[in-house]
């Protein structure tokens, strides 16, 4: 598990080789059969911490099945597209201990739409072999038209290929993009997260996993 997530001493060139041999194993296939439950996981930070949370939902209906966090310190420093070494060992780390296993990860991160296809969701997904979502809330790269509707959506365009979808969830918010990670085609990607809204800007599973993150963080920081 290190092996994929622990920067440990490699230089960002040894790091984008390891993100070039995961995403080697990516499939925009889909390959999760009937989704009986889905998961969100998001990160917050404090000091030098991480705080790494999980939240498994009933899929039709959207009820909580399961909540996990861990808090770890943070071994490598924000750099823009390697978001992958920050925050992979923590959210390996949560992924572990659920015992309700998801049929489909989300995350409140970038999937394919990334410059090398490499978003936390796709290498997530492509290292450990299951379907994954990102759903983020800026464009890391691409193009699109904006959509303006609530429930419209956009192609999100990078280099000629469709990367992903902007996605007119909230009538008071910009659209969020939405973005295969693995083991999900684009069609799914975006077929499952409007399933997953309920009147906010974000889906359950990451808007929980969101708040689950800042709650656990500010309850640390009180009782420290």
């Amino acid at each position: 598990m290190d092996y994929w997530f622990d920067p440990g001493s490699r230089t960002l060139e040894d790091l984008r080789k390891l993100q070039d041999k995961a995403i080697k194993n990516l499939s925009l296939e889909d390959d999760y059969g009937n989704i009986s439950r889905i998961a969100g996981i998001d990160c917050a930070y404090f000091d030098d911490n991480i705080v790494c949370a999980m939240i498994v939902l009933d899929y039709a209906s959207l009820e909580v099945i399961e909540k996990k966090f861990v808090c770890q310190k943070v071994v490598f420093p924000y750099v823009p597209r390697y978001l992958n070494f920050r925050e992979g060992k923590a959210i390996a780390s949560v992924f572990s201990e659920i015992e309700n296993r998801p049929d489909v990860l989300m995350f409140d991160s970038c999937g394919i739409n990334h410059p090398k296809r490499a978003g936390m969701a796709a290498y997530f997904g492509a290292v450990m072999d299951i379907p994954t979502i990102g759903v983020s809330k800026k464009i890391l790269c691409g193009s699109s038209e904006n959509p303006v509707e609530v429930g419209e959506y956009r192609k999100l365009i990078y280099k000629e290929d469709q990367v992903g979808w902007l996605l007119k969830s909230n009538k008071r918010s910009n659209p969020i993009i939405v973005a295969p990670g693995n083991k999900v085609s684009l069609e799914s990607s975006l077929k499952i997260v409007k399933h997953c809204l309920k009147g906010y800007k974000l889906p359950e599973p990451t808007r929980l996993a969101h708040n689950c993150a800042n709650e656990t963080k500010k309850n640390i920081i009180d009782q420290s």
